[in-house]
This record gives C-alpha cells, sequence and structure tokens, in this order.
C-alpha cells in the first residue's frame, strides 16, 4: 500500500517558523509531483506549493513566496515545506498530495485536482499568539 505521512503541526506565533514533512511509504517519489495544499475553515481549499521530484522544479502560491520553502530528499522519500514568517492567515489545515501525472515530465500543479493517487492525513497548524 503507497502512504503519505505528514509530520505533526503546531501552535506558532506570528513571525515564527515551522517544517511541515510529508514522507512517502511503499512508494518512490523520483516520478512523483509532490504538493501541499491547506484549508482554513469556511475557506475553499487552495494550493501552497509544489515540487517535481525528477527536476525540482518549485512553485509558490503568492501568498507564501518569500516565506516558505519546499524541497525533496528523495533518498528519505519526504517532502518538506518550511514555513517562516508565519501570519495568523496562514492557520489552516496542510495536507500533501503526491501524482505521477505531470510529476513523470518533471512538472508540478498548484490545482487539488492533479493529485488524485495519494493524499495525506492533514496538519493542523496554527498561528496566533
Amino acid at each position: 500500500q503507497v502512504h503519505l505521512v505528514e509530520s505533526a503541526g503546531g501552535l506558532v506565533q506570528p513571525g515564527g517558523s515551522l517544517r511541515l514533512s510529508c514522507a512517502a511509504s511503499g512508494f518512490s517519489l523520483d516520478n512523483y509531483a509532490v504538493g501541499w495544499f491547506r484549508q482554513a475553515p469556511g475557506k475553499e481549499s487552495e494550493g501552497v506549493a509544489c515540487i517535481a521530484a525528477k527536476s525540482g522544479l518549485t512553485k509558490y502560491d503568492d501568498s507564501v513566496k518569500g516565506r516558505f520553502t519546499i524541497s525533496v530528499d528523495s533518498a528519505k522519500k519526504t517532502v518538506y515545506l518550511q514555513m517562516n514568517n508565519l501570519k495568523p492567515e496562514d492557520t489552516a489545515s496542510y495536507s500533501c498530495a503526491a501524482d505521477q501525472g505531470v510529476g513523470r515530465i518533471g512538472s508540478c500543479l498548484l490545482d487539488r485536482w492533479g493529485y488524485l493517487e495519494v493524499w495525506g492525513q492533514g496538519s493542523q497548524v496554527t498561528v496566533s499568539e
């Protein structure tokens, strides 16, 4: 069976940092695109960042550019989302997802409909005083 296992989220003060991880189990990330998505209560899900493991290509939503960094450690089959200078509006449930659709050609998408193969369980990130 294939799974994505996310690290726990947490409570962070505004301006603080947090790193989420997304570990693949049962498959290699080599030909996958991996995306991070978040959903706040009452809001639609939005793509935050994605990475193509094959090429290293990354994409970010404008709301997190310059603050979040996505990276992959292929040997550990793990994707990381480093979140710096967190803001209260970053509060949401964060989920990672993987798909080979565009990953096999070295690209990735910020659209959740591009990720049909496997999703993580979600981690709550709360940014508050």
